[in-house]
C-alpha cells in the first residue's frame, strides 16, 4: 500500500471527512514522526510497534562500479520494532 492508497482507503471508511483532509491528517502524522525521530526522539504507538534511530558507525565502502574505497560518514538511521499486537496478527 502506498500513501495514495492509504489517503483513499481512510476516506472511504470516514464518510464524513473530505479527502484533502484525510490528507492533510496522514501529511501531520508521518511529519509528527519524522519531526520526533530528526530530534533524536521515539515514537511509540502501543500495539502497532515503535519508530526510534540507531547509530551506524562510519565505514569504508566500496564503489560498486570501479571497487575504489569509498569513505561513508557516521549516521542515524530509522528503526521500527513491531508491537505485540503487530506480530500476533502477522504470525496468526
Amino acid at each position: 500500500m502506498i500513501r495514495s492508497e492509504l489517503v483513499q482507503k481512510i476516506a472511504s471508511e470516514n464518510s464524513d471527512l473530505r479527502l484533502e483532509e484525510v490528507e492533510r491528517i496522514v501529511d501531520a502524522f508521518f511529519d509528527s514522526i519524522v519531526d520526533q525521530l530528526a530530534s533524536g526522539g521515539r515514537v511509540e504507538l502501543r500495539g502497532f510497534g515503535a519508530f526510534s534511530t540507531r547509530s551506524r558507525e562510519s565505514r569504508t565502502g566500496r564503489n560498486p562500479r570501479t571497487g575504489a574505497p569509498v569513505a561513508v560518514k557516521a549516521k542515524a538511521v530509522p528503526y521500527f520494532k513491531p508491537g505485540k499486537e503487530m506480530r500476533e496478527r502477522l504470525n496468526d
